[in-house]
């Protein structure tokens, strides 16, 4: 177990100095090379910084851990509160949770992106495990993992080396652009969110992939001007169609596959608004199917996504984990279905 003099002469500067960084001293500055020379080494060393959370860890190793039933969830609190995809996942963990007895803490992306905070959340916060949900950085989660299990839910983590729950985006694509390519489409526009630097190029992101796959395996052209990248911004899915339909007015798609039925609801209120009918001049599917999906103008055909199963699925992996019943990382793919309204022709 790494002490701060290891740490000072593993950076070759003086125990204070490290000392000063760790505790976050604002008093003296410390060169920015230098800190992060330091937070490396706290991360690779494994420093646990006081002699209560010491003997936690130790406590750890001989068996006696004292249990706090404490599970972070790191995700903005407003996933849970106003987006009706991720608040269904939200019941999931919470109840599931509950029923086991345990207390669901949540931390927030920043604090785990500030070294300060990371080192008092992982070694004197108690909680005993953490489900992701918000990206963070990859050093910042393979510092959790050498002491806390982590499950992860979203498409950040499939390439991770952790535990994941989710569906599979690129066949639940496919299955929507393939229904569009039955009922006779062939020019087929886009409506979605990149990842790179999370938001900003879509080629990997999964929902895309599958578009692109489907429609190349049926010998059908991927427009770029048919492609609305949202960022995930619901407005953008608005003003990407708006623009859309007033710049080719004469050469639109017969149908836009939406990667969520809010960014679907979003770009259909553009048609309708430049008196457009869905879905006899464009069609359109979504993934998801949140509650508002079958109350939209007309009501959204879309990929049903078994979201309060996803929650329910990570609280138990977690659990299992914790509790050393599962001691390897696991892969669980949860089933989805097309559900059928009147937004494709029937």
């Amino acid at each position: 177990m790494a002490r701060l003099k290891d740490i000072a002469e593993y950076v070759g500067v003086s125990i204070s100095t490290v000392s000063r960084v760790i505790q976050n001293d604002p008093t003296r500055n410390v060169n920015p090379e230098t800190r992060k020379k330091i937070w490396d080494a706290v991360k690779e060393l494994g420093y646990i910084p006081n002699q209560n959370a010491r003997n936690l860890v130790t406590n750890n190793h001989q068996k006696k851990k004292i249990r706090t039933m404490k599970i972070g969830w790191v995700a903005d609190p407003k996933f849970a509160e106003f987006n009706p995809y991720f608040s269904r996942i939200y019941s999931g963990i919470r109840d599931t949770l509950a029923n086991a007895n345990y207390t669901l803490i949540n931390i927030y992306k920043e604090e785990l992106h500030n070294e300060t905070s990371l080192i008092k959340i992982i070694h004197e916060s108690g909680i005993e495990g953490f489900i992701l949900i918000d990206p963070i950085e990859t050093s910042i989660l393979d510092y959790i993992m050498k002491y806390l299990p982590v499950v992860g839910l979203d498409f950040f983590y499939t390439d991770k080396n952790i535990s994941v729950i989710d569906y599979d985006r690129e066949a639940a694509a496919k299955m929507a652009v393939n229904y569009f390519i039955q009922q006779g489409h062939r020019e087929i526009g886009f409506v979605g969110g990149g990842i790179g630097n999370y938001f900003e190029h879509l080629d990997g992101e999964k929902r895309y992939k599958g578009f692109k796959t489907a429609m190349e395996a049926a010998g059908l052209e991927v427009r770029s001007e048919w492609t609305i990248n949202t960022k995930w911004i619901i407005d953008e899915s608005y003003n990407g169609m708006n623009k859309l339909i007033k710049e080719s007015p004469k050469h639109l798609p017969t149908a836009m596959f939406c990667a969520s039925d809010m960014m679907a609801i979003a770009a259909m209120r553009a048609v309708i608004e430049n008196n457009m009918e869905i879905p006899n001049d464009i069609a359109f599917i979504g993934i998801d199917n949140i509650e508002m999906s079958k109350y939209s103008t007309p009501p959204l055909t879309t990929i049903d996504i078994p979201k309060y199963e996803l929650g329910e699925m990570a609280a138990k992996t977690i659990i299992d984990q914790v509790e050393k019943r599962v001691k390897l990382p696991i892969r669980i793919l949860l089933p989805y279905q097309l559900v059928k309204r009147e937004s494709t022709i029937q």
